[in-house]
């Protein structure tokens, strides 16, 4: 089983609707985290540890991620999706872009 880690800045909008939306597989763990220090769930070394593949929203997320944790970064594959903060919790719009965008990574 695969722990996949959905990060955005603020963890309301973005990752919480990806962990919504594929917790329900029965393939992967997933989590989700903000990298703002306001976050609803803010990043940790902890979780970016227990995460085999982290997708993250846009390439700024990424940067925040390999300067803050990279000694925890072991065996993380990093994700860029690309999705800018455009969208509502659970938007319709952001489901699918996600679906589209995370199945050629999980299958």
């Amino acid at each position: 089983m695969k722990n996949v880690l959905f990060v955005c800045s603020q963890n309301r909008l973005r990752s919480p609707t990806a962990e919504q939306v594929f917790s329900t597989r029965r393939d992967i763990e997933v989590a989700s985290a903000g990298t703002n220090h306001d976050a609803d769930t803010p990043l940790t070394h902890d979780l970016v540890a227990w995460a085999d593949i982290i997708f993250v929203m846009e390439k700024a997320h990424r940067t925040k991620l390999q300067k803050k944790f990279k000694t925890s970064l072991k065996k993380a594959r990093i994700i860029c999706l690309d999705i800018p903060d455009d969208y509502e919790f659970m938007d319709l719009e952001l489901i699918s872009l996600l679906k589209a965008r995370v199945s050629r990574y999980l299958g």
